[in-house]
């Protein structure tokens, strides 16, 4: 079972020349129980990526400290991007064994392609997919790896809202079906409930968390847009400062 903390005391970007360095994160603490959803809401430039690559390890020049899962061995994390960064040469299929070691586990990727209903395309190569398709092949692909910490960037910018929808929805299949630690990155709010356990709220630079508030509406209900705007309306009511942080 693989619980997070996060302690970032501060994380600056350095000046060049005669400008002065940036201050971009400043004693922010999170914990993410394990298996448990949490979605990260706040403006665009606020720091959510940097806090993304301190976390998977890609940024280690912060003060501050982040514990992932179990000291007892190196902990997996998976990663998703805005960008699938699909290898254009290689199947479907050949894209996700390239996170396991010695093909590992078939039945595993297996059982993600029936999921995300892409079994009959996984010897298919990516300039034949769809961009909402290539994005559920970085999902499987992110989740081949069983990682003790999912890390997602904003994985459905730009898609139409039918085809966001339907990625969405299969996530959350996926995750209810192998429940991981996810720590999902969004500025869209409607989205945010309709995925999340918890909703943290971060403000503008230096970053902070201004708000941690759990999601109640039942997920059997989250599919229902009327249900979400009501909630996210009661949490603009309730929590003023959300409304300049989305």
């Amino acid at each position: 079972m693989n619980a997070i903390k996060i302690d970032v005391v501060s994380k600056q970007f350095p000046g060049t020349g005669q400008t002065v360095g940036h201050l971009v994160i400043e004693n922010l603490n999170l914990f993410i129980g394990s298996q448990e959803f949490v979605c990260l809401v706040g403006p665009s430039g606020c720091g959510k990526t940097t806090l993304l690559n301190i976390i998977a390890g890609l940024d280690s020049d912060f003060e501050g400290e982040v514990f992932v899962g179990s000291a007892a061995r190196k902990s997996k994390i998976g990663l998703v991007f805005q960008s699938p960064r699909l290898l254009p040469w290689r199947t479907v299929r050949q894209n996700i064994e390239l996170v396991q070691e010695r093909f590992e586990n078939a039945e595993l990727i297996d059982d993600l392609l029936d999921i995300m209903q892409l079994k009959a395309f996984q010897d298919v190569y990516p300039e034949r997919l769809s961009l909402g398709m290539s994005r559920r092949v970085a999902l499987i692909r992110a989740f081949a790896v069983n990682p003790d910490l999912l890390l997602m960037d904003e994985p459905f910018v730009s898609l139409d809202a039918p085809t966001a929808r339907q990625v969405r929805d299969l996530l959350l299949l996926l995750w209810q079906k192998r429940p991981h630690t996810v720590l999902f990155v969004t500025h869209d709010l409607r989205e945010a409930i309709a995925l999340a356990d918890r909703l943290v709220f971060l403000s503008g630079s230096p970053m902070g968390c201004v708000a941690d508030i759990k999601v109640s509406i039942p997920r059997i209900d989250r599919n229902n847009e009327s249900v979400i705007e009501a909630f996210r309306q009661q949490l603009i009511h309730e929590h003023p400062v959300i409304k300049q942080l989305i």
